[in-house]
């Protein structure tokens, strides 16, 4: 009887091996030849999957911003306070655990190679800007924002120190631990919503 493999299952194998060697040995290290080693399979296997290292390394980002949406969604359907939902949500968009530590890491590898890449990846984008303006309005509808606050300035800021503390922890993750990111968070919610 033939083997029946899960192609998803497959493809998001090799996506995972991509992050390690990315974050292992950069960008530049992400070769499709050491993905291929890192993930245990052969070139023509990984090929079969993959016929370019853009659409994998694509694969691989998307890959990231998807599990990520699924944490998110979870979250969207546990029916908690507006402002602990959002502040649940934004948490899974900062590096708490080594898991979003890691994504975080190669999330920017990503975007830096991409500030510079020749390739076209299709308009991939991390999505949380649009995500922070949903939450903010969802605040706004539920009343709980301090009055006279520009959305659109308060959108921006949230965006900055979400990036701002994503890149510093991975940066200098002993000064910027779990804790000081959670002080860092909630007292920016504290700042913008009413008591």
């Amino acid at each position: 009887m033939p083997k029946i493999v899960d192609h998803e299952e497959r493809k998001s194998h090799i996506a995972e091996a991509t992050w390690r060697v990315i974050l292992n040995q950069g960008m530049k290290g992400a070769t499709v030849r050491k993905i291929a080693q890192e993930a245990g399979v052969s070139l023509g296997a990984l090929r079969h999957y993959f016929a370019t290292q853009q659409e994998l390394l694509g694969f691989a980002m998307k890959l990231v911003s998807d599990r990520a949406n699924a944490r998110i969604k979870d979250i969207a359907g546990l029916g908690l306070p507006p402002k602990e939902l959002v502040t649940r949500v934004l948490m899974e968009l900062l590096p708490l655990n080594d898991n979003n530590m890691a994504e975080m890491e190669v999330w920017f590898a990503f975007v830096f190679h991409l500030k510079y890449a020749e390739e076209d990846y299709g308009g991939l984008n991390d999505g949380i800007y649009p995500g922070i303006v949903n939450l903010l309005g969802h605040l706004e509808e539920c009343e709980l924002l301090r009055e006279g606050l520009d959305m659109s300035i308060e959108a921006e800021r949230l965006y900055a120190l979400l990036d701002g503390v994503a890149l510093h922890a991975l940066l200098e993750p002993q000064r910027l631990d779990r804790e000081r990111i959670l002080r860092v968070l909630h007292s920016h919610m504290d700042s913008i919503c009413r008591e």
